[in-house]
């Protein structure tokens, strides 16, 4: 397994979002990776991680899902990858006492690469689907809770996200009615909407 600290567009090192790529054994017949494994996760992220539950959601060209987030008091870290087809997935750092506050970090998860993106706590999470349709599988560190639960706007000025919607054709991005109607990065931070 490899692990790898992701980069801000601005050049600096993120701490807590982590691209992982599984040692991948194939041959003519097909391939086989360890997809999760409990004792190299944690020596990876640097402490023990427990998971509550696992989701899968499919997608279309064009879906845009997130930002999302989960506040406290169950606030969720997310293990994302894309087993079927590509997505763009982007973690945007929420922790005020971050040096990155209100960065971002960026990788294309696909069923080529089958890379996993670490989102830990303390940040927003999304993804921009690039195929014709994508599966996206993620471990989450906890419980949905609609009462938690906080969007924020995927196109805020302010995050300046370089979503490659030019991979789109033309279209604009299909969003839910909750992320079409999500909070600025300014909002939420006056409303308190984010880590310590």
């Amino acid at each position: 397994m490899q692990v790898e600290q992701l980069s801000t567009v601005s050049g600096q090192l993120m701490e807590g979002p982590l691209r992982i790529t599984p040692k991948l054994f194939g041959d003519d017949r097909g391939f086989f990776y360890a997809s999760w494994n409990q004792q190299r996760f944690d020596a990876a992220v640097g402490t023990p991680t427990s998971f509550a539950q696992d989701n899968h959601s499919r997608s279309s060209r064009g879906v845009l899902r997130g930002l999302h987030v989960q506040l406290e008091p169950e606030p969720q870290g997310k293990l994302v990858c894309c087993p079927v087809g590509a997505v763009f997935d982007v973690a945007v750092d929420l922790r005020r006492s971050s040096p990155t506050f209100g960065q971002w970090v960026g990788a294309e998860l696909s069923a080529d690469n089958q890379q996993q993106l670490w989102v830990p706590v303390g940040f927003g999470h999304g993804f921009l689907t690039l195929s014709e349709a994508a599966e996206v599988l993620y471990k989450a560190s906890g419980y949905w809770s609609k009462t938690c639960e906080r969007s924020l706007r995927w196109n805020d000025p302010e995050l300046a996200i370089s979503w490659p919607l030019d991979q789109l054709g033309g279209s604009e991005p299909l969003l839910a009615e909750k992320d079409a109607a999500a909070a600025g990065f300014a909002e939420a931070v006056a409303g308190g909407e984010v880590f310590r």
